[in-house]
């Protein structure tokens, strides 16, 4: 939850309306105070907080002023004891939510590797959209939720990297593994920009690519899934060494070099097209500037010979 809070949203978001002050009953002091915040907290993310640290204390300030309470007595609320187990399930049925099962979790984690994982790469955003969900469908968020995302995670992984491998030839895998472990030395070489405008530069790409080539991906590989998510593991593998690559497990390791071949192939190509449009545009203007000088050239012999011309007929 956001630390910041402007006047008018705390009032907004925080002032414990009719149906509100019907759960608080009967409560006093600090058991009021944490219950007002279990339930205000809870109305806004969909889950509890986990300590009073995750509140914020403009939040703390202002709810305390309007249950009439002293802001430190938060300090005195139980996290872990009875009371509060009997708070959150108050909460929780007010609300319409129920606590999650662990069949909850293992539907959450398949929600996650089919739903999530294609279109979402980091651990944070995979947390963001597990909690949305949980609060689409009233569950209280499981306390394990980064294991659950976790679990999600691994499981695409496994499949993505299944769909690659199956896409493979023997003689396809074989060159990734080669590449994989840098036992041609191409890893760097496949990795690498071309360098300054030239034709050497250029017929190191052609050869660059023709290797790229030679590996034998098909063009089709990733069909199904985004360019966002080839583009993710291309980066991945972009930032791998050969010693990072070997401590993934094989199927991994074959689907990171895969993308990066594949995307480097297409890259190479690009890369060659402006090289040939540089080279092609360099050769045209010193062939300009050659002509250019030439014509400079001739004028000037043409415009000393008339200089000369009207010289012999001043002499006569």
């Amino acid at each position: 939850m956001r630390r910041e809070w402007e006047p008018e949203e705390l009032i907004a978001a925080w002032t414990l309306l009719d149906g509100d002050w019907e759960l608080v009953g009967k409560k006093t002091g600090a058991t009021r105070l944490g219950f007002d915040l279990l339930l205000k907290f809870f109305e806004l993310e969909g889950r509890f907080p986990r300590h009073s640290g995750e509140l914020p204390k403009a939040a703390v300030d202002y709810v305390a002023g309007h249950v009439k309470a002293d802001p430190g007595l938060l300090a005195e609320y139980d996290w872990s004891g009875r009371s509060i187990e009997r708070h959150r399930a108050q909460v929780r049925q007010a609300l319409g939510f129920r606590e999650s099962t662990r069949a909850d979790e293992d539907v959450l984690a398949e929600w996650v590797a089919d739903k999530m994982c294609p279109m979402v790469f980091t651990d944070e955003g995979l947390r963001s959209a597990l909690l949305a969900r949980c609060r689409s469908l009233k569950i209280e968020p499981p306390g394990r939720v980064d294991r659950i995302a976790g679990a999600g995670r691994a499981r695409f992984e496994r499949e993505f990297c299944l769909h690659v491998l199956n896409g493979l030839s023997a003689d396809s895998a074989r060159s990734l593994w080669e590449l994989a472990t840098g036992e041609d030395g191409f890893l760097l070489e496949l990795k690498s920009d071309p360098g300054r405008l030239g034709l050497e530069t250029l017929l190191e790409e052609i050869v660059k690519l023709r290797r790229a080539k030679a590996i034998g991906l098909a063009t089709d590989l990733f069909g199904g899934y985004s360019d966002r998510l080839v583009a993710s593991w291309r980066a991945r593998a972009m930032a791998s060494h050969s010693s990072d690559l070997a401590a993934n497990q094989p199927p991994v390791r074959l689907a990171l070099v895969a993308t990066l071949a594949w995307s480097r192939t297409t890259e190479i190509t690009d890369a060659l097209v402006d090289l040939f449009i540089g080279l092609v545009s360099k050769i045209n203007t010193r062939a300009v500037r050659k002509v250019e000088k030439a014509i400079e050239a001739e004028a000037r012999k043409v415009h000393r010979k008339t200089e000369k011309l009207f010289s012999i007929a001043e002499a006569s």
